[in-house]
């Protein structure tokens, strides 16, 4: 066979390879860090966001609670409008699961 094939064959496969990685990465770029469940390695993947801030983030959570909403942030020290502006497409609050089904209000006991 001919060089030129075993070239253009390798070429085939890498641009397919790319096509199919690619688009999985982006959608990870694209995936909200949520405040309430992100370590400090994830929020640090947020523009911005270095290990003290991260560690900010995380203690005001622990003393306070989970956040209620995104705007919340804007409560950690180091974090005010201009940097929640930059932040706000790429986090999330989830709804808080709960631990403890809740008990059936009303009974016959």
């Amino acid at each position: 066979m001919p060089i030129y094939w075993h070239r253009t064959t390798c070429l085939f496969f890498i641009a397919v390879l790319l096509l199919t990685v690619l688009p999985s990465l982006a959608e990870a770029d694209d995936a909200k860090v949520d405040l309430n469940t992100a370590g400090s390695v994830e929020l640090q993947r947020l523009p911005g966001i270095g290990p003290a801030l991260a560690k900010r983030i995380i203690q005001h959570r622990e003393e306070n609670g989970p956040f209620k909403r995104v705007e919340d942030l804007m409560n950690v020290p180091g974090i005010g409008e201009k940097k929640f502006e930059s932040l706000k497409d790429k986090i999330v609050v989830a709804p808080a699961s709960k631990d403890k089904p809740e008990k059936p209000s009303g009974g016959n006991r």
